[in-house]
């Protein structure tokens, strides 16, 4: 086929798909791959019931994900999500405890659980110089030792709030989810912000090349800390979803959204040295490893198999895609 034809039938295209990322055009692709395999699993697997209850989970890891998105925009890392979702979950618990004040502040106080322990990365990041590997991995050792100080070692006995349970598995709009519809706000406010506002501008020049960043009078200090605490916070506030989703908070409740949270933002197309990836991206991202989930689950496939794929899957995205030039 000749370069004139080709461009002719790439000239038809419609625009928007003349303009999609790569990545977030495999992503989908694969989900409608998985969606057919699982097909065969299951008759019911396609029912609108079914993919509904999908979409409810998966917001809960895109909850988590859309702050782990922000720091590797950065071509940062966080490592604390673990115990910033298991803290999270805790303390809201834990401050429903305390009368009707404690009820009405269990949620704020959850995230901000999480803020602070983002601030903690943030600083360590951005004023100390620390890699965020290392101090992000730390601050989750800490987290953790805190939480098995507070509970005695074991699973704490406060329940979720009305308010988280509702959250997390009601129905504001007949027929949708709560937490779907708290997903999508929060994508929402993140598309605004990094399309938008000069604080998205900043976290892309900074994924770039932070020096270039800093010479054009970027604050990039600021920019990091900032980055950084929202992820943390978007990771307690998963974990007040998760735990009004079971009606109680668990220890372990978060290790099994730190290797997912980053296999679907590197999915999606999202550089994982940082400055390039959208947020459409996440989302296919998002759906496709909520998918492969369930029909893991559906072939029996034990919990170490899912952590080796979902180890593969970021090591073979971060072949394909780390190694490309930054566009921006």
């Amino acid at each position: 086929m000749s370069e004139t034809t080709l461009g002719g039938i790439a000239g038809r295209m419609p625009k928007f798909l003349r303009r999609a990322d790569p990545a977030v055009v495999t992503a989908f692709a694969c989900i409608v791959l998985l969606l057919f395999l699982g097909s065969l699993y299951s008759r019911s697997f396609l029912s609108p019931e079914y993919l509904l209850q999908q979409l409810k989970v998966a917001s809960f890891l895109g909850v988590i994900a859309t702050g782990m998105m922000l720091v590797i925009l950065l071509g940062q890392i966080d490592l604390s999500v673990p115990w910033a979702v298991a803290a999270g979950a805790m303390m809201a618990c834990a401050a429903a405890a305390y009368g009707p004040v404690g009820v009405a502040l269990a949620i704020p106080f959850g995230v901000l659980c999480g803020v602070a322990i983002g601030i903690v990365n943030g600083i360590g990041v951005a004023y100390l110089r620390i890699p965020s590997m290392i101090i992000t991995l730390a601050t989750n050792a800490v987290a953790q030792g805190l939480m098995v100080v507070y509970t005695g070692g074991f699973s704490p006995q406060d329940s979720a709030t009305a308010a988280m349970r509702y959250l997390a598995t009601g129905f504001t709009i007949p027929g949708v989810p709560n937490a779907v519809i708290i997903w999508a706000l929060i994508g929402a406010a993140m598309v605004f912000v990094l399309t938008r506002s000069s604080f998205g501008r900043s976290v892309y020049g900074i994924g770039n090349r932070e020096r270039a960043a800093y010479l054009s009078g970027i604050d990039t200090r600021r920019i990091v800390l900032i980055a950084f605490a929202v992820s943390g916070g978007l990771s307690a506030f998963g974990g007040v979803l998760l735990a009004g989703y079971a009606s109680k908070a668990a220890q372990s409740m978060g290790d099994a959204y730190l290797l997912p949270s980053i296999a679907a933002v590197v999915l999606g197309g999202t550089s994982i040295l940082g400055g390039r990836g959208s947020y459409l991206g996440t989302v296919a991202g998002v759906i496709l490893i909520t998918l492969l989930q369930s029909i893991l689950s559906v072939m029996q496939m034990p919990e170490a198999g899912r952590q080796i794929i979902y180890g593969v899957v970021i090591v073979a995205m971060l072949l394909l895609y780390g190694r490309a030039p930054a566009s921006r």
